[in-house]
């Protein structure tokens, strides 16, 4: 996955509880009556209109914690800031006026607290992390690339989307993530499916969709965090020799952020 499998065990771990939700505190009931516990319902999701509707698209990484390394000594953190500036302006020319793409500064741990908290203080209704893909460094094999020795895999390959059960909007998370794995799939495009098997040890995550590829995964702050429904998006492998090519051509992002935006459209209009 795009978030270097050298500090995926900072940003999975659980944190500290940051910015969490308000309590919300009901009036005792009369001693007379038996009490009785009632589950708190979801936060109402607002209905959307696209000029209003606050889209926060967070870049994967920073410039001081770059994630991972393609197979051509690339990092990903350059790949999602140009797919995550080409997803903002093809929402904003679909009506989406208040997208907003979120470059954070600092190390791992600390830019996860940044653009969680910018988020929620923006009051996000929709947040969506970009993020390009990688392996364990167990899979890594080596070849030689302008001369240096360079790390690849190319035994996976594809995108994957992942939602949080710990999100506040978990069923709408995963509404939208449905709308953009059918949209990236009727573009021809299969999405990863390593993340299901048992090879990837404590990477393995359970499988929501086997159609269309999104998985759970509890532990990533920006989605278990945010307080609006959020959603990230591996687009593609760039430690695939191959795919990495094709994540880095213009047509290849145009047909994402194409994807994204019918999904955004569909996800809107259902609300």
């Amino acid at each position: 996955m795009t978030i270097s499998w050298r500090i995926t065990a900072a940003i999975a771990v659980s944190l500290i509880p940051l910015l969490s939700l308000p309590a919300e505190h009901g009036e005792a009931a009369p001693a007379r009556k038996v009490a009785s516990a009632k589950p708190k319902p979801s936060p109402a999701l607002e209905t959307c209109d696209p000029h209003k509707f606050r889209i926060m698209l967070d870049v994967g990484h920073t410039s001081e914690s770059q994630g991972a390394t393609s197979a051509r000594n690339d990092v990903e953190f350059g790949f999602n800031l140009q797919l995550a500036k080409l997803i903002g302006e093809r929402l904003k020319s679909a009506s989406f006026a208040a997208t907003r793409v979120l470059v954070t500064e600092g190390q791992a741990k600390a830019s996860l607290l940044k653009r969680v908290g910018t988020a929620n203080a923006a009051h996000a209704d929709f947040f969506l992390s970009i993020h390009h893909d990688s392996v364990p460094d167990k899979m890594l094999e080596t070849w030689e690339f302008d001369g240096a020795k360079s790390y690849f895999s190319d035994r996976f390959s594809g995108h994957s989307l992942f939602v949080s059960e710990r999100n506040p909007h978990f069923s709408a998370s995963l509404a939208f993530a449905k709308l953009l794995g059918r949209e990236l799939k009727d573009k021809g495009l299969q999405y990863a499916t390593q993340y299901s098997l048992p090879l990837m040890g404590r990477y393995r995550h359970p499988l929501l969709d086997k159609d269309v590829g999104v998985y759970r995964y509890d532990g990533l702050v920006v989605l278990s965090k945010t307080r609006s429904a959020a959603v990230l998006l591996e687009a593609g492998s760039i430690i695939n020799r191959d795919e990495e090519m094709a994540m880095n051509s213009p047509e290849r992002r145009e047909l994402i952020a194409a994807a994204v935006t019918r999904a955004m459209r569909a996800y809107c209009e259902k609300r």
